[in-house]
């Protein structure tokens, strides 16, 4: 396995001059705050995730696309608002990810989108359980310039997959990323960086090893091993592992759970990201699931507008006088560790 120093060259050779400007006075808008206690906010998003879709076709626990328990609307992405945001932020956008809840391969035009943002300089990446990468779905992936491919694969046995997985079949998942490497090799492409994403819960802990043994196998570049978010976490949870490094959570003396990171009252995602709904509203990061936070419609309003409007801003200013207030906050990991 090559591990992320190619994919992280790839990303450098994406900067401009505008992209780095725009970082660097974002980046010092947030400090600035931070000293003063005020929102100020000078530039625009180095990164922005776009949900191409709420649906999905597995039905994992702690997800509320897997448990189809969503209360705002659901739907696919319009490719038309999807190039118009593009348009807007192309110049100063550094990192652009398609995923937020559903399954992006579902979307019938997800892969002529990922062309239209990669034709613009812009780094690419998205989140796949990889039942719909095909041989022709992996060619279209690799020639569409992706340059990020996670492939979620949390077990390395049916039986330990579909325990998350609910629904999932791991064979597809393993025809999936082999297709996608035969492609890249087909096609001599140094895109997609293929990631085995493995979210380490209780009754997969134990093969850790041999996630790492299977991605070398078949040749995928990297692991991530990543801590899982667990919804009603207080009284514990028969996901959450053993091995202390690898959960979110830690048990208080009385044997209640509480989250390992503190609430402090600022937040660098507030300043640097944001998420874009299928339907166009902007929210302030991925824990804001069932979008109760909506800080603007982008089919009313230009992205700046909302990202300097007053909404966000008064946002901000909530959660940098009293973060605890923000009811998705209490069990946010910003300042955790989410990859072990």
């Amino acid at each position: 396995m090559m591990g992320g120093w190619n994919d992280r060259l790839n990303f450098a050779s994406k900067t401009t001059a505008m992209r780095a400007w725009n970082a660097a006075r974002t980046y010092t808008s947030y400090q600035r705050s931070r000293l003063t206690g005020t929102p100020n906010m000078a530039g625009l998003p180095i990164s922005i995730s776009f949900e191409p879709t709420t649906s999905c076709n597995l039905r994992c626990p702690e997800c509320p696309s897997g448990l189809r328990s969503f209360t705002r609307p659901t739907g696919m992405l319009g490719k038309a608002l999807f190039q118009n945001v593009i348009d807007q932020l192309a110049p100063s956008l550094s990192y652009l990810t398609f995923y937020f809840q559903g399954e992006p391969y579902l979307h019938p035009d997800f892969l002529d989108m990922v062309q239209y943002a990669s034709r613009k300089g812009i780094y690419t990446a998205t989140s796949t359980n990889a039942h719909y990468l095909t041989e022709e779905r992996a060619r279209l992936t690799v020639e569409s310039g992706l340059d990020r491919l996670i492939i979620s694969i949390d077990g390395t046995t049916q039986d330990t997959y579909q325990s998350y997985r609910v629904g999932g079949n791991l064979d597809k998942v393993l025809e999936g990323t082999r297709n996608i490497l035969a492609w890249k090799k087909k096609l001599k492409a140094k895109t997609p960086h293929v990631i085995f994403q493995f979210l380490v819960v209780k009754p997969n802990e134990h093969q850790i090893p041999e996630v790492y043994a299977l991605a070398k196998e078949l040749g995928v570049d990297q692991v991530l091993l990543k801590t899982a978010q667990i919804y009603d976490y207080e009284n514990g949870s028969d996901l959450l592992p053993t091995q202390d490094k690898y959960a979110r959570y830690y048990q208080k003396v009385d044997g209640t759970y509480g989250i390992k990171n503190s609430l402090d009252n600022h937040c660098w995602k507030m300043w640097h990201s944001c998420v874009i709904t299928w339907d166009g509203k902007i929210v302030p990061c991925c824990f804001d699931k069932d979008a109760h936070h909506v800080l603007g419609d982008l089919n009313q309003q230009s992205f700046e507008e909302i990202w300097q409007g007053s909404a966000y801003q008064d946002f901000r200013a909530t959660l940098m006088r009293s973060r605890s207030e923000i009811e998705m906050c209490k069990n946010c990991t910003e300042g955790a560790k989410v990859w072990a």
